[in-house]
């Protein structure tokens, strides 16, 4: 009994410590899956830490109750911490917002911020690797998986076109976000998922060019899906929020508008993003990437580009991207910031992220924020401390974290109505 109190304090102590410490890229790349798990299991290591403590006084190891109790009250803080209420809501759409939430669409959504988990949804109509454009002049097609609300479940009207993580570099749609789209068409909602090409096939421009011809879809395909195409809302996790923000940002900017897109209304009604960065100036010094300066340079769009095996060490790099690192061309950084693009015409704006980031600088993301608040916009900004990024990837139906953001979507996508 005294070895397993050890043990199982330790353990958990070990982990959670991870939590507060903050390590410098390439190192926190790896290290990140450590602090994914103790916030994800928070709950988990509250029961292992109060078990050694139980475990360590009948077998009377001090070191192991100690240890127990320690690792679990930073598990009950961290809790408290992720699923407190806030103000951002009534800042953004009124002391009364709650009221604007249709009873309906209401009763399916979640309690409150975490429970042991996840409610059942009505199972949703699934389309699978739906062809949404062929790009001109070849014969590349993009594809998309639809989400659509099950028989009988009203409809919101409202569709999301989601955006996965990928660095800009690696994965695909489908990418451990079932458990959300579930839960959106529960509520009445549509969901694309959207497999937008990445680096070396295509740079930013190919990149935000794919996301727009994705709004085009979606607003030339509205009826049959039941969706108004004046609520498309987009969003994406990462790489993906960084896209859904950049886009929404710039429906009409001609250097970031696919040539047959010309004179087609890409305006969308909000915008959600999951920890995307904001300012590419400063993700650039985030990510440490003057490291990769003399690495051996990946041209973009040679044949079997789309297939190449890949190297991890070549995800998120932004010269890939970008076409140069920042000293070579800044002005392309800015065109890709969504910062620089936000203004009065941009559309109401969720911004979730955790603190500290490995990848999406906060202090840019609150900047946008409080430019987005000077000009009007009705911005909600949730940071979660102690939080890394991808956090609600990780088991949602145990992580408090993961389940505090969807309870905070659910509200914006149904108030933004």
């Amino acid at each position: 009994m005294r070895v397993l109190a050890l043990i199982l304090a330790f353990a958990g102590l070990l982990v959670n410590l991870t939590l507060f410490i903050n390590l410098k890229p390439p190192g926190s790349f790896y290290f990140v899956m450590f602090q994914l798990a103790a916030t994800a299991l928070a709950p988990v290591l509250t029961g292992l830490g109060v078990l050694s403590v139980v475990l360590g006084v009948l077998s009377r190891a001090r070191a192991a109750w100690s240890a127990g109790a320690v690792s679990a009250v930073i598990s009950i803080v961290y809790m408290l911490m992720v699923t407190s209420s806030h103000n951002g809501f009534a800042d953004a759409f009124g002391a009364d917002w709650e009221s604007k939430i249709a009873p309906s669409q209401a009763e399916h959504m979640l309690r409150g911020r975490w429970r042991p988990g996840l409610p059942q949804t009505r199972e949703p109509v699934f389309e699978q690797d739906v062809v949404f454009w062929t790009i001109p002049g070849t014969e590349r097609e993009l594809l998309c998986d639809v989400w659509q609300p099950a028989e009988g479940v009203a409809r919101s009207g409202l569709a999301v076109v989601y955006l996965h993580g990928s660095a800009w570099y690696m994965f695909d749609k489908d990418l451990g976000t079932r458990p959300m789209f579930q839960r959106l068409t529960d509520q009445g909602h549509v969901v694309m998922d959207v497999a937008y090409r990445l680096t070396p096939e295509v740079d930013i421009y190919g990149m935000v060019g794919d996301v727009k011809r994705a709004v085009a879809w979606m607003r030339d395909n509205a009826d049959a899906y039941g969706v108004d195409p004046q609520r498309i809302v987009l969003a994406g996790g990462s790489a993906g929020g960084h896209l859904a923000l950049l886009a929404a940002y710039t429906p009409d900017e001609v250097r970031l508008m696919p040539d047959e897109l010309a004179g087609k209304d890409l305006s969308v009604h909000a915008v959600v993003s999951f920890y995307g960065p904001t300012d590419m100036r400063a993700t650039y010094a985030h990510l440490a990437q003057e490291r990769l300066i003399g690495m051996p340079k990946v041209d973009i769009g040679q044949p079997g580009a789309a297939t190449m095996e890949k190297e991890f060490g070549d995800a998120g790099r932004m010269d890939m991207l970008l076409g140069g690192h920042l000293h070579e061309v800044p002005e392309i950084y800015d065109l890709a910031s969504p910062l620089v693009h936000a203004g009065a015409d941009s559309p109401p704006t969720l911004l979730i992220q955790g603190k500290p980031d490995i990848i999406a600088p906060y202090a840019a993301t609150r900047e946008m924020t409080e430019k987005l608040r000077a000009n009007g916009v009705r911005v909600v900004n949730i940071v979660y401390p102690l939080t890394n990024h991808a956090f609600d990837l990780l088991l949602p139906e145990v992580s408090p974290a993961a389940q505090a953001a969807l309870y905070e979507l659910e509200r914006f996508l149904a108030v933004v109505q």
